[in-house]
C-alpha cells in the first residue's frame, strides 16, 4: 500500500510538472508595440519585388520576415511567397537570428543594425568571434509542420530561439520610450536584406502613423519606431523624411564595380564605412590599400 501511495503521489508531481511546462509554453509574449503577424505581411510584401514591390539591387527573390520583442521571444513570421518552400527555407530562422543579433546588441541610445556588425566581427577584428555566441536554440527552430511556417501558427512565435547573424537585415525597432525589440529580414543578398529591412519598417511606420491619424489627430506626427542608422546612431524616425527613409542606403559604386564583386559578398553594404571591396557607394577603389599602406609608411617612421 506504501509503494502505491508513493507511485501516486510521484505521478501527480510529474503531471503538475508537466501541466506547468505547456501553461509556460503557451503563455503569449508581450508585444504591444510591435507588428503582428498581418501588418508585417503586409509591410513586406509591399517592400519585396516579388510579391509586387519594388526592387532591391539584389536577386528579387521572395522573403522572410521576423519580430521579436525586447525579451527576444519572437512576435510574428511571416514570408511573401504562397509557401514554405518559395523562399529560401534556410532563411527563416536566418531572419529570427537577425531581428535577436539587433535587439540583443542595441541600447535605448545606441542602435545596432546587423550590417553594422560585419566589419568588427572578421578575422582580426574587435568583436571576432561575436558570431559563435548565443547559439540558436534548434528546438524551437525547427520545431512544429514546415507548412505552419511563415504563418500566425508558426512554432517560433512566443519562444526565444537566440543566435547571432552579423550580415544586413536585423534592425533595432524603437518607439517614443525607447527600444521594443527588432526586425530580421533574410532571402536575397545582404545588400538587399538591409535594404528591405529598412523598406519594410518604414512601411510599417507609415501605416501606424495612419493608423494613428485615423483614431487621434493630435497623435499623427509621431512616428511609430525610431530608425537604425547605418552609423549606429538612433534618432527619431519623424526627422527623417519619408523618400530617405524608404531608399535604399547602400548600392553598388557603379555598373563596373557591381561586376567586380560577387552579390553575394555584400557584407560591407550598410555598414558605417566600407572596409571591403570598393563596390558601395562612398568607397574609392583601392582607398583600404592606400590606408594601409599610410599606416605601414606610419609605423616604420616611429620604429626609425
Amino acid at each position: 500500500m506504501s509503494h502505491l501511495s508513493r507511485g501516486l503521489r510521484l505521478a501527480l508531481a510529474l503531471a503538475a510538472v508537466s501541466a506547468l511546462g505547456a501553461g509556460a509554453a503557451s503563455a503569449q509574449p508581450d508585444c504591444s508595440g510591435l507588428p503582428g503577424h498581418a501588418a508585417l505581411t503586409t509591410a513586406l510584401k509591399g517592400s519585396v519585388k516579388a510579391s509586387g514591390g519594388p526592387s532591391n539591387g539584389g536577386l528579387d527573390l521572395h522573403m522572410w520576415a521576423t519580430v521579436v520583442n525586447r525579451g527576444g521571444e519572437v512576435c510574428a513570421v511571416t514570408r511573401t511567397g504562397d509557401g514554405p518552400g518559395d523562399q529560401w527555407p534556410g532563411s527563416r530562422v536566418i531572419s529570427a537570428q537577425k531581428a535577436n543579433t539587433a535587439n540583443a546588441f542595441s541600447l535605448p541610445g545606441l542602435a545596432l543594425s546587423t550590417a553594422n556588425l560585419w566589419a568588427a566581427t572578421q578575422p582580426g577584428g574587435s568583436l571576432f568571434g561575436l558570431q559563435f555566441s548565443n547559439p540558436v536554440d534548434t528546438d524551437v527552430a525547427y520545431a512544429g509542420s514546415a507548412a505552419s511556417y511563415g504563418t500566425e501558427g508558426d512554432a517560433m512565435t512566443g519562444q526565444k530561439v537566440g543566435g547571432v547573424n552579423v550580415f544586413g537585415g536585423g534592425l533595432a525597432l524603437y518607439d517614443e520610450d525607447g527600444i521594443v525589440g527588432a526586425l530580421g529580414v533574410s532571402g536575397d543578398t545582404s545588400c538587399a536584406d538591409h535594404n528591405i529591412a529598412w523598406r519594410t519598417r518604414a512601411a510599417q511606420r507609415s501605416a501606424s502613423t495612419r493608423s494613428r491619424a485615423a483614431s487621434s489627430p493630435t497623435t499623427a506626427t509621431t512616428a511609430s519606431f525610431t530608425t537604425s542608422e547605418p552609423t549606429g546612431r538612433a534618432r527619431a524616425a519623424s526627422a527623417i523624411p519619408a523618400a530617405a527613409a524608404t531608399r535604399p542606403r547602400w548600392r553598388p559604386r557603379s555598373a563596373r564595380a557591381a561586376r567586380r564583386c560577387s552579390p553575394l559578398a555584400c557584407g560591407p553594404c550598410g555598414a558605417g564605412r566600407p572596409t571591403g571591396p570598393p563596390f558601395c557607394r562612398g568607397a574609392r577603389p583601392g582607398a583600404n590599400r592606400a590606408r594601409a599602406r599610410a599606416a605601414r609608411g606610419a609605423r616604420a617612421r616611429r620604429e626609425r
